[in-house]
């Protein structure tokens, strides 16, 4: 088990993990008996669901930039870094002013923010209704109001930030479809939210997923989502992940 040198946040999520695998495994335990966790979605099946009927052309810009908030940002980010045609994805805080854009406020649930990916890509290899379908499918369960598995309030609920009038009229029609097709047992409490802010997370929350591999948080909540996202989209999964320390490991146009 890798040591987290710095504080791990919320003792909803885990406590402080000390070195060693017996220690990891001994709080895993801890945490799996803890009232916070539920029968979560954590380790079920992503949802196979459709394709958006609407989607936005690739036009002629190079790059684009998408917003989604669905509960903790670690496996959010970790499952869209594996995506093929996505370039950056930075965790962050949407939905409220700079001030308060940090970790300590934002936890706290007083804040307006949402933990949130800010996802940069070229929309001529993965267009913003694909990167939709992911974030639905197998990035978070859209149908659990102000939570995510065993993480509870408005900082971790399922919201869309549109960047564009497009992004939020496709974001909508996708939500209506889903929720006429009957994609989920009961329907999307997705909000889509038109002021799109973002404010990047501490240094220590970016690439959280591959820094930390062994973390029982992400054992138990995250890799099964990138397992999933393998599965569920074999062409758009890339092995090595695009990350925000590692240096530019994007993929080339065409290849």
């Amino acid at each position: 088990m890798i040591q987290n040198p710095t504080p791990i946040p919320s003792p909803i999520r885990m406590p402080r993990v000390v070195a060693g695998l017996a220690a990891a495994a001994a709080a895993a335990a801890l945490w799996l008996a803890s009232p916070f966790v539920p029968s979560s979605r954590a380790a079920e099946a992503g949802v196979v669901i459709a394709a958006p009927a609407e989607d936005l052309p690739p036009g002629a810009a190079t790059t684009e930039r998408a917003i989604f908030a669905g509960g903790c940002f670690w496996g959010v980010q970790g499952v869209f870094q594996h995506v093929r045609g996505v370039q950056r994805v930075l965790s962050g805080y949407s939905g409220g002013t700079a001030p308060t854009a940090k970790y300590d406020a934002v936890s706290s649930g007083r804040t307006d923010h949402a933990e949130s990916v800010e996802i940069t890509y070229d929309p001529k290899q993965v267009s913003y209704g694909a990167l939709l379908q992911v974030f639905f499918s197998v990035a978070h369960d859209p149908t659990q109001l102000n939570r995510q598995g065993p993480d509870h309030g408005r900082q971790y609920r399922s919201a869309i930030f549109a960047t564009s009038a497009d992004q939020s009229r496709v974001a909508r029609a996708y939500i209506a479809q889903l929720d006429q097709a009957r994609a989920f047992r009961s329907r999307i409490v997705t909000r889509i939210e038109d002021t799109p802010s973002f404010f990047p997370a501490e240094a220590y929350h970016q690439d959280f997923m591959t820094e930390f591999p062994d973390h029982p948080y992400i054992v138990i909540n995250d890799v099964p989502k990138v397992a999933e996202l393998k599965r569920l989209f074999p062409s758009r999964f890339r092995d090595d992940p695009v990350l925000v320390k590692g240096g530019d490991k994007t993929v080339p146009a065409g290849s």
